[in-house]
């Protein structure tokens, strides 16, 4: 069994974040497994005590899951994705106001290169989001690059755990009739595959007045979206939309949790 992983120190952010992987691991049936990365002769025996206080806290929500934790040393975004492909992790969560406090630096640095280097799913989710708020709908915007699609299958497995409703968001970006062509090929795609897995969903086209976070975020608000799914690289023939710029805005960006899915040499759904 894969693991969901969770970076974890003593703020709230990723103890909040810790709440969000317990009902990610129940309905997906995956261990959960929390990464503590400690600091160069830190001391482990006060932190494996709080760590296993606070476990105990929650370990009435576990249901038929098994949570267990490691610490490890180094750099969080590198001892993160080595503990993931360890436990070959099915998601990983970072609260992003957790993590050594998670200050605005910590976007650019840690939870950039942990998307940026993770093969896996990483899950961003801010202090201040409101937990407590069920997961109903989530954005999935699809653009004219080959990869967009890649991360309909992820998204659609969400939905089906939490009975929430996709919305495909088609992204002009441009006035060419051909790249909107094969937004409309992209979106009408995706409709036929979530008809087919019989996932809610709901698909609408919007144009990219100037900058493709921004206008993907209004309509999550327009929406009131639960989670935004995006690729790690997103519209990579222009410049401003290069894994970082887009990535990082995302991050800094979106008050709502965002799935980061990294590209695939080979796209399997794309076929």
């Amino acid at each position: 069994m894969s693991k969901v992983l969770v970076g974890f120190d003593f703020s709230s952010g990723s103890a909040n974040a810790v709440d969000v992987a317990i009902d990610i691991a129940n309905r997906f049936q995956q261990d959960l497994r929390l990464v503590y990365v400690k600091e160069k002769n830190q001391d482990e025996v006060p932190i494996r005590a709080e760590i296993e206080r606070r476990n105990a806290g929650v370990a009435h929500l576990l249901k038929g899951i098994k949570m267990e934790y490691v610490i490890r040393e180094g750099k969080v975004s590198r001892e993160l994705c080595a503990q993931a492909k360890e436990d070959d992790a099915f998601l990983i969560v970072v609260g992003t106001h957790g993590m050594s406090g998670f200050e605005k630096n910590w976007i650019g640095r840690n939870t950039y290169r942990t998307i940026a280097e993770s093969p896996y799913p990483v899950l961003t989710m801010r202090e201040d989001f409101n937990f407590r708020k069920s997961l109903e709908r989530i954005v999935v915007p699809i653009d004219s690059s080959s990869d967009t699609r890649q991360k309909v299958p992820a998204a659609a497995n969400f939905a089906k755990a939490f009975g929430a409703e996709l919305h495909i968001l088609g992204l002009y970006t441009t006035d060419n009739k051909t790249i909107k062509g094969i937004v409309d090929s992209y979106v009408n795609q995706v409709d036929n595959y979530l008809t087919k897995a019989n996932v809610k969903h709901v698909c609408n086209f919007v144009n990219v007045p100037k900058n493709l976070t921004v206008t993907t975020l209004e309509y999550a608000d327009q929406v009131d979206a639960d989670m935004i799914v995006i690729m790690t690289e997103q519209e990579t023939s222009l410049a401003s939309f290069l894994l970082g710029n887009y990535a990082q805005q995302m991050l800094t960006m979106s008050t709502r949790p965002v799935l980061s899915i990294r590209p695939e040499e080979v796209n399997s759904f794309a076929k």
